[in-house]
């Protein structure tokens, strides 16, 4: 899949991906359940990799691709 975003866009996207990475660290820090903080925490491996993904992008391509 591609998306193309602009480099507001993009820069947008991470924003937001980053306000709510976070939120999701500190729902982990006070979940005491365990099932429960190893969801979030899987959510959070995620999110970290789509983060890591935009900010690797060079602003002007604005083209991202995943398999």
């Amino acid at each position: 899949m591609e998306l193309e975003l602009s480099s507001a866009e993009r820069e947008l996207l991470l924003e937001i991906l980053e306000e709510h990475h976070r939120e999701l660290l500190r729902e982990i820090a006070k979940t005491s359940h365990y099932e429960f903080k190893r969801i979030l925490k899987t959510k959070e491996k995620l999110l970290e990799e789509i983060v890591d993904k935009l900010e690797s992008q060079q602003p002007r391509e604005g083209v991202l691709r995943s398999a």
